[in-house]
């Protein structure tokens, strides 16, 4: 249940009522029940600080939740962020999937010939894991824009810019949207990012090849942030135009058309004057002086990131660099802050550390906040780890987590005669078909259950089912207060129908299963380094076990010989150890470190080797806490005896 629920803005732009113009344009529905939404606020849940990475005097924070409630977190705590830049699902139907990869068994690394060999991914053993699904019902999905954008705007400062990133799927909806929010005077530029790919030629056969995303540039005031950002002059242009040189370098010429005796006098006394022979004056232009082409609104220069590059981090909608880099230069200075709410990979974060900003990034996938927390570490950078306790945070993305619902609720079944609002239906046998609602974790418009959702379910949802329905039940992950809900479907008697309201963490509270690891301490004498190593003899983990079986029955099933086997120590199944030598409980201090990375070597403490992983950890003062991270992600805290 939230704390409470904070104000959105103040009021919606001057001479607009919320969603006003929006609903007259597209007429969907859903405007009354995100109008409602925005009225009663954003809701503020409490907030649990897992990690501190550094002193991060500087407030950065790596946040895991949702957008919504990140912002009514930031904005309770009077923090205003001056750029924020958001690559939010495009609404493209997409299946977005990990790519997980078996590690090298640490008992057999002696046996290995050449540490030093690359292997090709295609050698490696892996399966897939499905991260999130970009599915949406459009009406859906721009409720849930309308109420993310809302809330970034509440904790924007006057002279912020926001950058959204989206592509033909649903970007024009979107441009609407940020219209109607952040007022259609305060629309700054639609910028054209030509990606290096536009698909296979087969789909490319009947239509041009879509190779470029647009992303919208709105700033909140009058007055906001803009640098002018320059790239190299072409090497050509320079070999064709600076065609002269001097004592001080290479130089064109040019017109000087107009001038004053002042600038005339000047030039002449710089030696950049030119007499034609003519009688015209020209002034030398010097290369040296020229900070470049000034960008304009289609970017062609920066190309994605390659499976090859140095910065991949084999995540799916990973953004490169250098595209951060241009955004956050042209509209943000030293020390401002810059926020993500979708983010993903990390690469906002990352470059915004580099270039001296401070950085929020939030995403709900526990992929990001890893990959992310890690991508930090190796880049020095000081943070603080935060996790919303929405009750969303069941697994390790909302996918997932969908997934496991649906086949742990006994007895649901599709059922094609209703409606998509409808998860399924239990068929009973004295009542017959029972519709059965279930929460869209990938919605935060739908996770809550209050009475804005409970309206909609007794006069939207529940009207168009079938006349033969007598009861239907509503599951939930979070809810207002359950004793005012049944109240207000006590006090409402626009239907007969039986509403049952049921707990989702019920069914789940007996799930949730840890990795089992057997490991011991040695205190070392007799190395220069000297302090404690922590060996790990046997590691199991149910779920990763589980999507091995699946990819082999798969495999077996389809006729293919290709199976994953796993040593009876199972270390293979180990991506990450981090000890904790500071506390045995509350907020982790990660003392000591180790990442395999998918070739099997080792990144320690941030910085990567060429050797690979042992089978132990280090620590130079006694470990008092263990952490282990599966291949899946998974994390297991083991207490080390006292």
């Amino acid at each position: 249940m939230p704390i409470k629920y904070v104000p959105f803005i103040p009021e919606p732009i001057e001479g607009q009522a919320v969603l006003g113009n929006f609903n007259r344009v597209l007429k969907y529905k859903g405007a009354d029940d995100v109008s409602m939404t925005i009225q009663r606020g954003m809701p503020l849940y409490e907030m649990e600080k897992t990690e501190t990475v550094g002193e991060n005097a500087e407030g950065n924070m790596v946040i895991r939740g949702e957008c919504v409630s990140a912002c009514a977190y930031l904005k309770e705590q009077g923090i205003q962020v001056d750029l924020v830049y958001i690559d939010p699902p495009f609404a493209s139907g997409a299946d977005y999937a990990k790519k997980v990869y078996i590690r090298r068994n640490p008992k057999i690394v002696e046996a290995i010939s050449k540490a030093e060999e690359e292997l090709d991914d295609d050698e490696l053993k892996a399966f897939e894991e499905k991260m999130y699904g970009d599915v949406w019902d459009k009406e859906k999905y721009l409720n849930w824009m309308y109420e993310n954008l809302m809330a970034i705007k509440s904790i924007m400062s006057e002279t912020a810019c926001i950058y959204i990133h989206l592509d033909w799927h649903i970007g024009h909806y979107v441009k609407i949207l940020l219209d109607e929010i952040f007022g259609e005077d305060f629309f700054v530029n639609e910028l054209i990012w030509k990606r290096s790919t536009s698909g296979s030629a087969k789909a490319r056969a009947k239509r041009f090849g879509a190779d470029h995303d647009t992303i919208y540039l709105y700033r909140k005031s009058e007055e906001y942030i803009f640098n002018q950002v320059y790239t190299p002059y072409p090497e050509e242009e320079i070999k064709k135009r600076f065609t002269n040189s001097d004592e001080r370098g290479r130089y064109k010429d040019a017109e000087l058309a107009t001038y004053s005796k002042e600038t005339f006098d000047r030039l002449k006394a710089e030696n950049r004057l030119i007499i034609t022979s003519g009688g015209k004056y020209r002034y030398k232009i010097y290369l040296d002086e020229i900070e470049g082409v000034l960008v304009d609104s289609i970017w062609t220069d920066i190309p994605i990131v390659n499976s090859q590059a140095s910065d991949r981090y084999d995540y799916a909608t990973q953004k490169p660099e250098a595209l951060l880099e241009r955004i956050i230069k042209a509209s943000s200075s030293n020390g401002m802050l810059v926020a993500d709410f979708f983010g993903g990979s990390g690469v906002t974060a990352a470059v915004s550390a580099k270039l001296g900003r401070r950085f929020i990034h939030c995403d709900i996938g526990l992929n990001s906040i890893q990959t992310t927390r890690d991508r930090l570490i190796a880049d020095g950078a000081q943070f603080d780890v935060l996790e919303i306790k929405d009750g969303v945070q069941l697994y390790r993305n909302p996918v997932q987590t969908m997934d496991k619902i649906k086949s742990l609720i006994p007895g649901l079944k599709n059922e094609d005669a209703l409606d998509a609002f409808w998860e399924g239906a239990i068929s009973d046998s004295k009542l017959g078909t029972i519709p059965v609602y279930v929460p869209n974790l990938m919605d935060s418009t739908s996770k809550l259950l209050d009475k804005v959702m409970m309206n909609r379910i007794i006069h939207q949802a529940i009207p168009d089912l079938d006349s033969n329905i007598k009861k239907v039940i509503v599951y939930y992950i979070d809810i207002t207060d359950k004793a005012e809900i049944e109240q207000f479907i006590k006090e409402d008697d626009s239907t007969t129908i039986e509403i049952e309201l049921r707990d989702l963490k019920a069914i789940l509270d007996d799930v949730v299963i840890g990795d089992h690891a057997d490991f011991h301490v040695d205190e070392i004498h007799d190395d220069l380094l000297g302090g404690y190593a922590i060996s790990i003899d046997r590691f199991m983990s149910d779920r990763v076990s589980g999507k091995i079986f699946e990819f082999n029955s798969k495999n077996a099933f389809n006729g293919k010989k290709k199976q994953i086997t796993i040593s009876e120590e199972g270390l293979e199944m180990i991506e990450y150890l981090s000890v904790d030598c500071s506390a045995y409980d509350g907020e982790w201090h990660s003392d000591s470190e180790i990442k395999i990375d998918k070739l099997g070597y080792m990144i320690v403490n941030g910085k990567k080797t060429k050797a690979f992983w042992d089978g132990r950890i280090r620590s130079e003062k006694k470990p008092l806490r263990l952490k282990i991270r599966n291949i899946c992600g998974d994390e297991t805290v083991w207490a080390i005896s006292r």
